[in-house]
């Protein structure tokens, strides 16, 4: 492969980890942009969507690369899988939301934060007891098939999660700009009080999120066990922080920064550690989280609103 075709693929594989990141982001900023809250839970919120949807492929009897028996095609095997990993994850953040954050929702200070990485290290250490400390290989019902281009090749694999996380994205701006519910989380997320004051279900409104964020964490837990064909328990550290990085790089509370900057950080990583060397990318990645913290805090599309009472 020349160096422009070895560039092609470094972008092709970007743009699928952009995806998985983008979803993945979209859950820190949704929770960020109605309660002001980092919700470190995210980070293993999608390490467990990525287990849940393993077990649901392996009960549709997903066994090994393009299997899929009990009369599912391929297309009903993975809309089986996003649905089980989605709901799971859903539920679980509302759980989450609301037995360890709604008491808290009126303390200041940094206890529900804290409370978020506490809830994190329990999701952590349940799956580690459960599934142990080895990685688990990942059934996958996708065929192995691609289309040239140039010396680079697109897979079917790569089209497959362009077009959920696609339609997913595209949903979620949908609900959020042109439904009812949608309009009541944009006014809580300006100001709760007065959303509250206009009738607005405000604790509705934010356990709705919670399980809007966790759902697209869950897919994108699939997605990671699609692309890399295990997972572990410790995926959602490295995940989970650079989705984060993409959050906080895109704008945080701004829902289209966040796909951006879920674009972008995939790009980095593959292309960045084609040039520089796989080391490096983490170096790159958290370097421009710093630079963004430093010289513009609302990152690339956010914008400076004032801190909720």
């Amino acid at each position: 492969m020349t160096s422009h075709d070895i560039l092609v693929q470094q972008i092709i594989n970007g743009l699928s980890l952009g995806a998985m990141y983008s979803l993945l982001a979209l859950g820190f900023t949704m929770v960020y942009g109605i309660i002001e809250l980092i919700n470190f839970a995210h980070f293993n919120i999608f390490m467990v969507g990525s287990f849940i949807a393993a077990i649901a492929l392996h009960t549709v009897g997903v066994s090994g690369q393009g299997r899929v028996l009990y009369g599912l095609p391929l297309i009903g095997a993975l809309v089986f899988a996003f649905a089980a990993a989605m709901l799971f994850c859903g539920v679980l953040g509302v759980v989450i939301e609301r037995v360890g954050l709604r008491p808290m929702r009126h303390v200041r200070g940094t206890a529900a934060m804290i409370t978020t990485i506490g809830v994190s290290y329990i999701l952590f250490n349940v799956v580690l007891l459960r599934t142990g400390a080895s990685t688990l290989n990942y059934p996958n019902p996708v065929p192995v098939m691609g289309w040239p281009i140039g010396g680079a090749t697109l897979r079917l694999r790569e089209v497959l999660l362009w077009s959920v996380a696609l339609v997913l994205m595209a949903a979620l701006q949908i609900f959020v700009r042109r439904t009812k519910i949608g309009k009541a989380m944009r006014a809580t997320a300006q100001d709760s009080e007065a959303a509250r004051m206009m009738g607005i279900d405000v604790d509705r409104v934010v356990m709705l999120t919670f399980f809007i964020g966790s759902a697209l964490a869950g897919a994108a837990g699939l997605i990671f066990g699609l692309y890399y064909n295990f997972t572990s328990f410790l995926v959602g550290y490295t995940a989970g922080l650079r989705a984060f990085t993409a959050a906080v790089f895109g704008g945080i509370g701004n829902i289209v920064g966040a796909m951006v900057g879920g674009l972008v950080i995939g790009l980095i990583e593959s292309v960045g550690g084609q040039l520089l060397q796989v080391r490096w990318t983490d170096v790159i990645i958290f370097s421009i989280l710093i630079i963004v913290l430093v010289f513009r805090p609302t990152g690339l599309l956010g914008v400076s609103t004032p801190t909720k009472s």
